[in-house]
């Protein structure tokens, strides 16, 4: 059964259509490639399958007993964020605080909860250092343990490797699908397209066209050709739609 059902969706602010006509579905286990040109409204529409947005049109449907706070995020990191003083421990541990509901202090069992992702990410050894005394591999390896505090369903992945050196890159995409391995649907989204589809299962391409199926039907697609094929020659395919907003 679908964890995630996308109808006729219309995502953007302020009144502003950014991208409609949004279909596609997740189910347990799904690796989920977000793709498309910048400003075509991939984080607008990770925000809205977040909540942290209204939908301008269509509807989100969240199945098999998903809730919306446990969808875990690991957002793109800003500067302010590589520099947050707080401890590894303090951060991971912020993670459950959806699950405390009315408790005003976390408890044995989001502590016992937080001190498992930390060694699933292979960071116990950090978990008093400061998360701004970090390298950016490190860093990432936190703030997934964080999400996973609020998730054992879905991972929603906003570019988790930018910035991060080639060696850390492919850590972080090893660790990724992992936890896909061990049943974690994720939904990434990610400018590395030529690496990035080779882990995924399936592929939402917003835009025009649009495309949502199997990782083998888009590389077999005219679009799917044609985008790879720029990617790897660093250049971008043109828009067909007015300006966008990312």
């Amino acid at each position: 059964m679908s964890l995630i059902t996308v109808r006729n969706l219309a995502v953007g602010y302020e009144g502003q259509v950014v991208e409609e006509n949004i279909n596609f579905t997740v189910n347990k286990g799904d690796y989920l490639c977000i793709l498309g040109e910048n400003g075509s409204g991939k984080t607008t529409l990770m925000k809205t399958l977040l909540h942290l947005q209204k939908p301008l049109n269509g509807e989100i449907l969240l199945q098999d007993g998903l809730t919306s706070n446990e969808i875990g995020y690991l957002p793109q990191q800003t500067v302010v964020q590589k520099d947050f003083p707080a401890s590894v421990w303090e951060i991971v541990l912020s993670g459950c605080l959806g699950r405390r509901e009315w408790h005003p202090f976390y408890g044995k069992e989001e502590k016992k909860l937080a001190t498992e992702n930390m060694e699933r990410m292979g960071i116990t050894r950090l978990a008093r250092r400061s998360y701004r005394e970090l390298s950016g591999g490190q860093q990432q390896r936190v703030l997934l343990a964080r999400a996973l505090c609020a998730t054992q369903k879905v991972l929603v992945l906003d570019e988790p490797v930018t910035g991060l050196d080639p060696n850390a890159t492919m850590e972080m995409y090893e660790l990724i699908q992992k936890l896909n391995q061990e049943g974690v649907a994720i939904l990434m989204i990610s400018h590395d397209v030529e690496v990035a589809v080779q882990y995924a299962s399936h592929v939402l391409h917003l835009g025009t066209p649009s495309f949502f199926g199997s990782k083998e039907a888009y590389l077999e697609s005219e679009l799917g050709k044609l985008f790879v094929l720029h990617e790897k020659k660093g250049g971008s395919v043109e828009m067909e739609k007015g300006d966008r907003h990312a």
